[in-house]
């Protein structure tokens, strides 16, 4: 597809955005000011008015943006909804796997473990991939063979005094990152929709933005990983935040829902002070200047996002190698500060 046709140019000035400021941005980049950042894009009212690429790869490249791709997974599971496969976010989830049971740590709450709670991150499954500790914790499940059967014998969580319960949280959820929880969604769709996920991808998400050029990861018995390393070029990725900004569509074609989209990027759980959890969907306020900058996004180790803001009309995509780089969120935050929301006039 030639790249006149994937997007729609537009000078950043007839944008709103200053130009001299994002001159600068590049050169910090180059500089080494935010350590390895490979590519930053820039889209306003659907149309491509900044690219940069900061690597050997360019604009062809694919690019591991990591647990970006949990967000694309949402995507699927709305799909999934919205064509009668899945029966809605209130489905039990062991249900869908019968033949995994008895799994180990038997309690009768596991089946009450909804979809939602896995898309929402707040399971009762004990899972947290900050803790080196926790059994859940993503490094123990790549060392075994059956990824689904990892999560399914995880035992329910305790809640110690420093740690508040459901009923104690905004919206009565306990916000615990887990990459069990959207890996084991790969299987389950696949049992929802008799299809591979990777081919059920492309021919309802891919296809219909011209997506043709990408990596999966796969998981030892074969399924496409759904909790992360998607690789995509970063214009597809743009493309993925493009399609949320405008409700759901893309190029006048309906791909997902506009309620799909309003309920993945609405507030489910609360994971600190400025930061909301939708469904595998970062929200996030951006104080700056007197002003706000409310921002939803896809978001992956290292400081990889894609950074959608609706009162702006405008997606950024900010793609990096800083995997091992202490603090990267913050270091792509301060590019997006510094320059990408300062940029707007």
């Amino acid at each position: 597809m030639a790249a006149e046709e994937e997007w729609n140019f537009a000078a950043p000035s007839a944008a709103g955005l200053d130009t001299q400021l994002l001159e600068a941005m590049g050169a910090a980049v180059r500089k080494g000011d935010f350590k390895q950042i490979t590519s930053i894009l820039i889209a306003r009212e659907g149309k491509l008015v900044y690219e940069a690429y900061f690597d050997a790869d360019g604009e062809a490249g694919l690019r591991n943006t990591r647990s970006v791709t949990k967000s694309v997974t949402d995507m699927l599971v709305g799909i999934a909804i919205d064509q009668g496969s899945l029966p809605g976010v209130a489905a039990p989830v062991f249900a869908f796997f019968p033949e995994k049971r008895p799994e180990r740590n038997p309690d009768p709450r596991k089946d009450k473990i909804t979809i939602e709670d896995l898309l929402s991150m707040s399971s009762l499954l004990e899972c947290d991939d900050q803790n080196q500790y926790s059994r859940g914790n993503e490094e123990s499940m790549y060392l075994i063979e059956d990824w689904t059967q990892f999560a399914l014998d995880l035992p329910i969580k305790g809640f110690p005094a420093w740690t508040p319960k459901p009923q104690d949280s905004p919206y009565g959820r306990s916000f615990s990152y887990c990459t069990a929880g959207p890996t084991l969604m790969g299987p389950l769709l696949e049992k929802a929709t008799g299809e591979k996920v990777d081919q059920f991808a492309q021919r309802t998400l891919f296809n219909p933005l011209g997506i043709s050029k990408l990596q999966w990861q796969y998981a030892p018995n074969g399924t496409a990983m759904t909790g992360g390393g998607l690789a995509l070029r970063s214009r597809d990725l743009l493309k993925l935040g493009q399609l949320y900004l405008d409700g759901g569509v893309w190029r006048g074609k309906r791909v997902v829902s506009a309620e799909w989209v309003r309920q993945s990027t609405a507030p489910h759980a609360r994971v600190d002070d400025s930061t909301d959890y939708g469904y595998w969907w970062w929200i996030k306020a951006f104080p700056q200047e007197g002003k706000t900058y409310r921002t939803v996004m896809m978001q992956g180790n290292g400081g990889n996002k894609v950074v959608v803001m609706p009162e702006q009309r405008m997606v950024a995509v900010v793609t990096t190698t800083n995997f091992q780089v202490r603090s990267a969120h913050a270091i792509t935050d301060k590019l997006l500060t510094d320059y990408v929301f300062k940029a707007l006039k």
